[in-house]
Order: C-alpha cells, then structure tokens, then sequence
C-alpha cells in the first residue's frame, strides 16, 4: 500500500502561494535558485513538521521512541519549491498560538532534494505493506537530525514508527536508509542526553 499523503490547511498553502508572488519575499531571502528559475515557482509535496525538543523535559525519564514521537508538536507545513521537474527550494509555515498559518522562509542546500529522495524512498519501501503510513518531516535539534518520519495509521500499537534520515545525517546514522524509530531514538528515549555527543 501506498503512502497516505497529507493534506494541507488551505491557509497553509495562501501563504505560500502569497509569499512566492510577493517582491518582498524575493528580497528577503528568496534562494538564489528560486530567483533565476526557468519556469513557474509551484509549491508540492507538502509535509506536516514536527519538533521533538527533549530539551523541553524536565529530568530524565525512561521513555520510549513511541512516547517521544507523540509528544513531538507540529510547528507548521514544509512544501518544496519546484520549478518545472525540478526541486529548488522549500517553503515553510509556522503555527501560531491562535492557529494561524503564517509564511516563515524559503530554504535551500540538500535537505529540499533530500525529502524528495526520501518520499521516493518511502514509497517503494512500504509499497508491500498492509498498513498505510502518514508521511512527516520530524525536526530533532538534540540529535542534529532531520527525517522523514512514516507513522502508521490504522494500528500505531502494532506497526512501527519508521524514521528515514535526510542528508547530511549526524555521525553514527546512515541517510537515506529506514529505521525503526526505536533503534534511531534510542539515546533519548532513555532520557540520556550524553549518548547523544557520541551518536550524532
């Protein structure tokens, strides 16, 4: 079974839309590959991103990567920037306190091309499978990390959490290859920071 895409809020998808016709925007940080396209700026593949910020605990619990991962807040939607067939850049929007989608940035360097490949990837990983997975962008500063996280959706309980690292991957973690999300998560899931220093 495939994967189960997002939809995006509709004023998620305005903000984008507004920043990518706005001058401003273009003057303020608009990737130099977005700024001598060849074709029209459309946004796609657009992703929920969630923070897990272990920074946030208090002191060290016992947890497991199941436990870390529903604690993980969404922070806002990552679309890529395509111009033509080709990624150049990813937009992104934040939530606020009173459940606005407001624009945040434009970015560039690897990670754009970087969930392409993993969203490719992820397909053709779970392509076998009976469960259907939800796919996200999971935000980990603790372990100076970004993955795509595929979370089941009929049985949590049953099927595992996969995480897929983008490159550049921390030190210890290989990019761009499937993990149980237990096994990447291990160092904090046992609420031992220091583990950290010596995995990423």
């Amino acid at each position: 079974m495939s994967l189960s895409l997002p939809q995006p809020p509709a004023a998620a998808l305005r903000a984008v839309l507004t920043a990518l016709d706005s001058p401003a925007a273009v003057c303020a940080g608009r990737p130099s590959a977005m700024q001598h396209r060849s074709g029209q700026l459309t946004p796609a593949h657009p992703l929920p991103v969630h923070l897990l910020d272990t920074a946030a605990g208090a002191a060290p619990v016992t947890r497991t990567a199941a436990d870390l991962l529903i604690g993980a807040r969404r922070t806002g939607w990552r679309f890529l920037i395509r111009d033509g067939d080709e990624v150049v850049a990813a937009a992104e929007t934040r939530e606020t306190s009173e459940g606005q989608h407001v624009f945040a940035y434009f970015a560039e360097g690897p990670y754009p091309r970087a969930t392409l490949r993993a969203l490719h990837q992820a397909r053709a990983h779970t392509a076998a499978s009976a469960t259907p997975y939800l796919p996200r962008l999971l935000s980990v500063p603790g372990r100076y990390m970004t993955a795509l996280w595929l979370h089941p959706v009929l049985d949590p309980t049953r099927s595992q959490e996969l995480l897929i690292p983008l490159a550049p991957a921390p030190l210890g973690v290989t990019a761009h290859l499937p993990y149980e999300a237990e096994q990447l998560l291990s160092p904090l899931s046992h609420g031992n920071e220091s583990l950290l220093t010596a995995a990423g």
